[in-house]
């Protein structure tokens, strides 16, 4: 079976850290992966917040997710702190990839604990239709 395979840029412009919350715990007693996608998704808007735009106001646009992949490397536990990076790629036409590492930091060190990629489309919520990229995104990472 084909296994899901993100490819990290060289360097990322942005990263924050995340505290990992007991509701993200699964029975197996580490982080679920519906948490790990939740965890992206927190790390996406603390990316967009710091470049002064959000989801529903792209740079005179909105965005809305077409796809998602995630690679799970290693377990995260609860009071850890992970450290989310996020950038953008593959920019085309009308949409980006956000590409993400997480990481996490222990007695033994640095981990990767997850890497993970969103499709990302310009949309018009009114008209309900995908829209073209502005082209400052060129400028953004």
């Amino acid at each position: 079976m084909a296994r899901i395979k993100i490819t990290l840029p060289d360097t990322f412009g942005f990263s924050c850290l995340i505290p990992i919350r007991i509701g993200d715990i699964n029975y197996g007693n580490h982080v679920g992966n519906d948490a790990v996608l939740s965890i992206i998704h927190e790390a996406r808007m603390q990316f967009f917040k710091s470049i002064g735009t959000t989801e529903l106001d792209f740079l005179g646009t909105s965005l809305i997710m077409a796809d998602v992949g995630i690679e799970f490397k290693k377990e995260m536990h609860y009071g850890q702190i992970v450290k989310a990076y996020v950038a953008i790629a593959d920019i085309s036409k009308i949409g980006f990839d956000l590409v993400y590492k997480l990481a996490v930091e222990n007695e033994e060190g640095n981990f990767t604990t997850a890497l993970a990629k969103t499709g990302m489309i310009c949309f018009d919520y009114k008209t309900k239709k995908i829209t073209s990229v502005p082209q400052h995104i060129l400028g953004i990472h």
